[in-house]
């Protein structure tokens, strides 16, 4: 693949190029959980007629006609949460893109992506990284340069432009995530690995965020210790979500005791 200028915006405006091959589409969805609303993206090379859209998001027809824009080769999906998936089945029958993701449920017209998997399309080279933690068939995929340099990481809602992500127990899992985060945190070793994510901005530096992310999640981890210290060790998820998670918008509270709960088959083992 050809190198352009590959400096990626921290702080990009939604709907303009954020990197010589991705374009940030910002869905009409905003909310508590999804922040201004859900990144899609469509990646080509310069030059390229077709593209790849990744996570087409919600069902909204603006929205689909915005990613139709261009012919549509490819469509991935990063997991299968509403916000990303709703407008699989309708941008895949506008467009007659074949759709892929970890998950065979989701796929149409073609096989499930597996971990590593290298897609050679529109002029681009994507590796698949399977990524679970935030749900169990989460993936990320890394845009990859000349000399097998990573030139950005989509990072779903592994990784989110602001905030933290939750773990999305029974689907999630906080010990494959913590995993993930630390491979991801090695995809990004060099230091100047951008992040296109499903919600927030696109930062800078994979690695740093992957940091900030592991430690946040020790930080809750020694929370949730100490909650079982003070409130017994069989408390329930909801117990612990009111200490650790008492000020929390009651907008998100499921999040919270969803996080709490893999955070307590984390620790119970």
């Amino acid at each position: 693949m050809g190198s352009a200028d590959e400096t990626v915006p921290s702080t990009p405006r939604p709907g303009e190029q954020v990197a010589p091959w991705a374009e940030l589409v910002l869905a009409p969805n905003p909310g508590p959980m999804t922040l201004d609303g859900t990144n899609s993206y469509v990646l080509r090379a310069p030059g390229a007629s077709g593209c790849v859209v990744v996570d087409p998001g919600p069902l909204d027809d603006a929205h689909l006609a915005r990613l139709a824009g261009a012919p549509v080769e490819l469509i991935v999906l990063t997991h299968h949460h509403a916000d990303h998936s709703e407008a699989l089945a309708a941008l895949a029958e506008l467009t007659g893109a074949p759709v892929r993701a970890i998950d065979a449920a989701w796929c149409i017209g073609a096989p499930p992506l597996v971990d590593g998997e290298r897609l050679e399309v529109v002029g681009l080279d994507l590796e698949v990284l399977a990524t679970p933690g935030h749900t169990a068939d989460s993936l990320c995929v890394r845009v990859v340069g000349d000399d097998d340099r990573t030139l950005g990481v989509l990072t779903g809602d592994s990784v989110l432009g602001r905030g933290t992500t939750i773990i999305a127990d029974p689907d999630g899992a906080l010990g494959p995530y913590l995993d993930s985060l630390a491979r991801l945190r090695e995809v990004g070793a060099d230091g100047s690995v951008p992040v296109l994510p499903g919600h927030g901005p696109v930062l800078p530096n994979l690695a740093a965020i992957c940091d900030a992310y592991l430690a946040h999640r020790e930080e809750r981890l020694a929370q949730v210790r100490a909650a079982l210290e003070e409130i017994g060790a069989d408390a329930s998820a909801e117990a612990v979500a009111d200490v650790v998670y008492g000020d929390v918008d009651p907008a998100v509270r499921y999040a919270a005791e969803a996080s709490v709960r893999a955070q307590l088959a984390y620790l119970r083992g």
